[in-house]
């Protein structure tokens, strides 16, 4: 501790009063009532703990500055000085032959009775005062030494509303506030004295007084907000300031009066739209709204899951040092971005600014998830510049205040557990708003979440079967009391690889920070950037994938005919596919449920996913059709981890023997449409590697046997030709879905089709093979997987389209389908080109 001479002067609470009619005498002993009230009520703890590091001299006149003027933080700070032996803030200073009323000042003051309004002041008053005296020789010996008074500032031990709503925050704090702040949260006050500010350096370092006064209020200044962020968090509240911030900036200002006088309004009405925009758009973080939702989630979490898994955080905490921030999940449920933020909060991390769809706000919800950091965003704005413009700047800004962004590229919560095709729109925005100023390098975080039950299951069977989707709406809420209800099991959220922006933007410019990007320019080479940054993320998230119990029962049963095993057979079929996935070496980062084949499968059964029904010959295990639908949602989650492997299974379906040399041939042609549907990691370079590592592998399991070139599965009615089988049943639905398209193309004609054309007669002949062969499978007709293929078969040179923009393909395309015989049964082939429609039949059954 460091002990400072007290000053022998009076101190002045006791011998002046502040202009409000009180006599002095009285002003005094009602403060020493106030100071004796808040000695008996408020704890505080007096940081840096070893006051010695402060470095304050105990031979020189020391005068304090306050963060900010509250006589609550004036009396906690007195007392503790009284404690310390050290001089008392009340007392008048000494200066040369003239004295100062009092040893402090405040870097800001609020004016006001009820409502609290910040004085617009540059320096303090008593601070001014203080400097004023620069012509004397003592001025140089003073320290100004800066305090922070914070109440109710731990975050992390509270498990009190009334705690959370009162404690120290960025907002501005009126009397009765302030009052109710020191009654609930007094005992956890923080007091933080600072290293002080020698007058005399700064005096022989500036010209004159004025100039020292700026120098030392700047540096004040800067030491209170370190000292505020280190402790609450950064300041992220002021919407209404970063929305003025916003509506002036050169670029909105520019769209402002295009808008004005393309829709011949005024300019004023024009920038009146903007702030409508803008207000529409903001997030209104509010750090007590976050501690109470932390409270409510720690609740809810708890109710639902069995728990909340994370893995390779570590990674993360090292990669992210130095670096903004912006979180890629994959979407799959409403639950994903709380789940991430509350996450983040409890390993330390301020929860990110989440760009959520303008659907979401609704009355009461919106204005909660605002505080909780949610800006809203419109689906589609292309055709609206001012709002382009509003959003850029919003996202810009934002991002320059070290705030981390979190965005959901895929657009849209996934329907099929698939990955869904990404969307560069807020990627783009992100890209040109670190280019306009790059003063700290942007990292991406993709994210992967795992479930075993979902929440919204029913409502995405409905929407994949053909029923509208229902937008968003205050009834949903009735559902929550049914989800409380349920056992959803466990979560997992695995981080995966980070990218560095810098990295990729050197790769495809290496001039790029010789660039002047000016507001609204896209230089050529970013939709290059764009692209290559989606890929990499979706890629990323499939390489830190999680294999929970439920996504291996789910793989292994629909691979059944009925959905549908012997216990010992289901037992020894998860055992295969845990085996697979670990023998392929996908990433590093992919993580295996540690759970045996037994326990998986009474898991199972604790669920509610899976039934088992006894028999004299042996238990079954088996799921009803209406669940069977719901688990293509989890086998489709680590699809990608198998899809190698699986396809060489299926390609021994129809045949026993295979040459490597024609295996290798064939999957050159099949991955690129793989890889675009699955996000798939491999170049094409790297193929013929992973397809010899995926045969080794199903060698080391016995699944398959080699001989020379020629690699030949075991006969046909033996336990390994069936858990062959069922490992390429994981998959024959997506070569199905291959050969309806090859098959409608084929039965119409090159040149017979336009793009949309295809699509719904593609999707109409799967519904009814569905319908006729297979269980209700809703996302075997998935529009989106047929899109993708479609796009895949352009890229890969099987289809282009001619001048009518009709779609026109080759023998490639032919052969092509030929080889699917290697894939598909006969029968399978034969199903699927009777129920492929003509378009002839399609326009005749409209007319």
């Amino acid at each position: 501790m460091v002990n400072l001479p007290p000053r022998t002067s009076t101190p002045v609470m006791q011998r002046t009063s502040p202009s409000i009619g009180l006599p002095a005498r009285l002003y005094g002993a009602w403060l020493n009532l106030l100071r004796r009230i808040l000695h008996w009520w408020v704890r505080t703890t007096v940081l840096p703990e070893d006051l010695s590091e402060l470095d304050i001299d105990p031979e020189r006149p020391v005068f304090y500055v306050l963060d900010t003027y509250a006589l609550s933080s004036l009396l906690i700070v007195d007392e503790v000085c009284r404690k310390l032996g050290w001089p008392r803030p009340g007392e008048a200073f000494r200066v040369g032959e003239g004295m100062l009323p009092r040893s402090y000042g405040a870097s800001r003051r609020y004016g006001g009775v009820f409502i609290r309004r910040l004085q617009r002041r540059r320096h303090s008053q008593m601070l001014r005062q203080l400097l004023g005296h620069a012509d004397t020789t003592d001025i140089a010996q003073v320290q100004i030494v800066p305090v922070s008074v914070l109440i109710g500032r731990a975050p992390d031990k509270e498990d009190s509303i009334f705690k959370i709503l009162f404690s120290e925050n960025w907002g501005v704090a009126g009397r009765i506030r302030r009052l109710f702040s020191t009654v609930i949260n007094g005992r956890a006050t923080m007091v933080q004295f600072g290293k002080p500010v020698d007058v005399g350096e700064v005096l022989a370092e500036t010209e004159d007084s004025s100039q020292a006064l700026g120098r030392i209020s700047r540096v004040l200044r800067v030491h209170f907000k370190r000292v505020r962020t280190a402790a609450i968090g950064p300041d992220r509240s002021h919407r209404r300031t970063l929305v003025e911030r916003v509506i002036r900036s050169e670029s909105v200002q520019q769209a402002i009066t295009a808008k004005a006088r393309r829709d011949d309004i005024s300019e004023d009405k024009a920038e009146l739209i903007a702030r409508k925009y803008a207000r529409e758009i903001s997030a209104d973080y509010s750090y007590a709204f976050v501690r109470i939702a932390d409270l409510l989630l720690t609740w809810f979490w708890s109710r639902i899951y069995r728990g909340v898994v994370v893995h390779h955080f570590s990674q993360f905490r090292e990669a992210q040092a130095g670096h903004e921030i912006v979180y890629v999940p994959c979407h799959r449920s409403h639950i994903d971005y709380m789940l991430l933020s509350y996450l983040l909060y409890h390993r330390g991390f301020v929860p990110p600014h989440i760009a959520a769809g303008v659907n979401l706000n609704m009355p009461l919800v919106g204005p909660l998830l605002r505080r909780g950091g949610a800006f809203f965003l419109r689906r589609s704005f292309r055709s609206q510049p001012l709002y382009a413009a509003v959003f850029n700047q919003y996202v810009t800004l934002i991002l320059d205040r070290g705030v981390a962004l979190e965005y959901f590229i895929e657009g849209t919560r996934s329907r099929t557990g698939r990955l869904l095709p990404p969307k560069g729109g807020m990627l783009s925005i992100t890209v040109r708003a670190f280019l306009r100023n790059p003063s700290r390098p942007l990292l991406f975080q993709p994210v992967y979440i795992g479930y075993e039950r979902l929440a919204e299951g029913s409502s995405y069977i409905s929407e994949l079967s053909g029923q509208q989707k229902k937008p968003e709406s205050l009834s949903d809420f009735r559902n929550l009391v049914n989800i409380l209800r349920k056992n959803y099991g466990e979560v997992t959220v695995s981080f995966g690889e980070p990218i560095k922006l810098e990295s990729m933007l050197d790769d495809h410019n290496p001039g790029w920070r010789g660039e002047k990007l000016d507001n609204g320019s896209k230089p050529p080479w970013l939709g290059d950037v764009v692209d290559d940054l989606s890929e990499r993320i979706m890629v990323n998230i499939n390489r830190s994938a999680d294999v929970n119990p439920v996504n291996l029962l789910a793989t292994a049963l629909l691979a059944s005919r009925k959905h549908a095993l012997d216990e010992d057979d289901l037992e020894k079929m998860i055992g295969v596919l845990k085996n697979v996935v670990r023998l392929s070496s996908y990433s590093d980062r992919i993580t295996i449920t540690r759970m045996t084949p037994g326990q998986v499968v009474e898991y199972g059964l604790e669920l509610g996913i899976v039934e088992r029904q006894e028999h004299r010959l042996g238990n079954i295990i088996r799921t009803d059709a209406t669940r069977a639908v719901l688990l293509t949602y989890f086998r489709n989650n680590t699809a990608h981890l198998l899809a190698v492997t699986a396809w060489i299974a299926c390609c021994f379906l129809n045949t026993q023997r295979v040459r490597r040399s024609r295996l290798r041939n064939l999957s050159r042609t099949v991955y690129p449409f793989l890889q675009r549907e699955l996000f798939l990691p491999w170049s094409d370079e790297e193929l013929d590697g992973v397809v010899e590592r995926c045969i080794d592998s199903l060698i080391e399991l016995e699944l398959l046997r080699a001989s020379g070139d020629v690699l030949q599965r075991a006969p046909g009615g033996s336990d390994e030709s069936y858990y062959l089988r069922l490992l390429g049943g994981s998959l024959l639905q997506t070569f199905e879905r291959y050969f309806i398209t090859m098959a409608v193309l084929v039965k119409n004609g090159s040149g017979k089709l336009n793009r949309r054309q295809l699509e719904q007669l593609c999707i109409l002949a799967a519904q009814r093979i569905s319908l006729l062969h297979e269980f209700e499978a809703p996302e075997f007709y998935d529009r989106t997987l047929f899109r993708q293929f479609i796009e895949a078969m352009f890229e890969s040179g099987f289809l282009s389209r001619d001048e009518d923009s009709c779609l026109v393909f080759g023998k490639q395309l032919e052969t092509f389908a030929r080889d699917a015989k290697l894939v598909l049964s006969k029968e399978i082939r034969h199903t699927i080109i009777q129920v492929t429609p003509e378009l002839l039949e399609l326009t005749g059954e409209e007319s």
